[in-house]
């Protein structure tokens, strides 16, 4: 099953997501390695600077993404104010498998 999980970043926490990026992609290029990441990349705002995540996973349970999500440097660094992690259906432009 693919699990989405959106963060949006605390205000004024540009500079902890600056400092927090190279594990973090470190993590996500783990995952992608593994065959466990969809998709991921950073919401913008209108200045264009990032000020949030979404990071698509694949996991047996909603229990094993929120696992699996919780190692996400950005995460353990406590960059984001709100966090959510939803089950997701590929309907539209899935990749051939």
């Amino acid at each position: 099953m693919i699990f989405v999980f959106t963060g949006t970043d605390r205000p004024g926490a540009l500079q902890l997501r600056i400092d927090t990026r190279p594990p973090h992609v470190a993590f996500l290029e783990k995952l992608n390695a593994e065959g466990k990441l969809k998709f991921a990349g950073p919401f913008l705002g209108d200045d264009g600077k990032p000020i949030g995540s979404l990071v698509a996973v694949e996991a047996a349970d909603r229990n094993a993404a929120a696992a699996m999500l919780a190692e996400d440097p950005y995460a353990k660094a406590g960059l984001f104010a709100s966090t959510e992690i939803r089950q997701w259906n590929w309907v539209f432009n899935a990749p051939k498998t």
